[in-house]
């Protein structure tokens, strides 16, 4: 199984786990116990995209962004004329 792949499969099996805990708070409550079960996997989500990013050198958010898609907004002041 290629890197891709363990990391496709870990990102899956962490997304179950998500759904899950999302199912064990609806039936359990909002307490401490659950909200800190819910902050680490929030924090296993953002450590696996750290990990993905470090091993494909693709920023979280970014894949398949090209770099042509980014517009540069100006520091300028627009021509007042526009809003006439």
């Amino acid at each position: 199984m290629s890197l891709q792949d363990e990391l496709t499969a870990v990102e899956r099996s962490l997304a179950e786990l998500v759904r899950s805990v999302g199912r064990l708070e609806q039936r359990v409550g909002t307490g401490l116990e659950i909200r800190r079960v819910r902050s680490d996997t929030d924090h296993l989500r953002e450590s696996l995209a750290l990990l993905k990013e470090s091993t494909t050198g693709t920023p979280p958010g970014r894949a398949g962004v090209a770099d042509a898609d980014m517009v540069t907004i100006p520091d300028a002041p627009y021509d007042a004329t526009l809003w006439t």
